[in-house]
């Protein structure tokens, strides 16, 4: 019998705690980084981590297939049904500066739809988790997206490329913006209600969103791509068609600046 979500997510979260220990150790030391080709930095840590991670996750669910953004490790993950899909730390950039904007984000698919997820701020002491229809929670309690309706003065998280004129045909959204370096945090801070929406219309990939747009979902937010399509996960190529998280009349509100036609 496949493991429930309740005992994926389990999995999921002390596992994502064991890599915020690792990353600590590495933390504002002297650690070894270099440029992925197109793809940013990456460090010692992530792959130190995304070995500890397979270590774990592989033989504690070994039908599971993987999908990581530092590996492809195991048997053809089209053949599974769940895959976990993996991010040793979300917000490279950040652990490089030695700010603490960084985590572990892990997820399982099952048959293209994310049903547990786990986010881990090991400097922040915060651990974001969800599974499919059983809500969200920090640190286990409950946690809830925005309910604001109104879209002039939101506070968005959005880079400021993602506000050019020519992203939106009708109109910028007059919308406060801010920013974090980790997609997968920016995600979890919709669905603590910290801000009321995200923005990115650039392809996103899997290993950065999948565990923040369940916890988004989960905490009552509406995620879509820029498009206004569902998300799909465990594709080929492993993007999403940008995303959108938010409260239902905001997402209604930016998906018509859009697509005005």
């Amino acid at each position: 019998m496949a493991p429930d979500r309740s005992e994926d997510l389990a999995l999921l979260v002390g596992t994502a705690e064991a890599a915020g220990r690792i990353g600590l150790a590495h933390f504002r030391g002297k650690v070894a980084t270099w440029e992925k080709p197109g793809a940013g930095p990456v460090t010692e840590a992530d792959l130190a981590i995304d070995h500890m991670l397979h270590a774990e996750l592989g033989p504690a669910r070994p039908d599971y297939g993987w999908l990581s953004e530092e590996s492809e490790r195991g048997h053809d993950r089209d053949l599974c049904e769940r895959v976990f899909i993996v991010d040793p730390i979300d917000g490279t950039r950040a652990f490089i500066a030695g700010d603490q904007g960084w985590g572990t984000a892990l997820a399982v698919a099952e048959r293209g739809r994310v049903v547990a997820a786990a986010m881990h701020l090991p400097v922040r002491g915060e651990t974001f988790a969800a599974a499919l229809g059983r809500g969200a929670t920090l640190n286990g309690a409950p946690i809830r997206a925005s309910g604001r309706a109104a879209l002039e003065g939101a506070r968005a998280l959005a880079s400021s490329a993602m506000l050019k004129d020519e992203l939106w045909p009708g109109g910028v959204p007059p919308m406060q913006r801010h920013f974090r370096s980790s997609l997968a945090w920016r995600l979890c801070l919709v669905a603590e209600g910290r801000f009321d929406l995200l923005v990115t219309l650039r392809d996103a990939y899997e290993w950065d969103v999948a565990a923040g747009c369940l916890i988004a979902e989960e905490a009552g937010a509406v995620v879509t791509d820029r498009d206004g399509a569902a998300l799909t996960f465990n594709c080929h190529p492993a993007k999403a068609r940008g995303v959108i998280a938010a409260p239902e009349p905001l997402n209604r509100a930016l998906m018509t600046r859009l697509h005005p036609d």
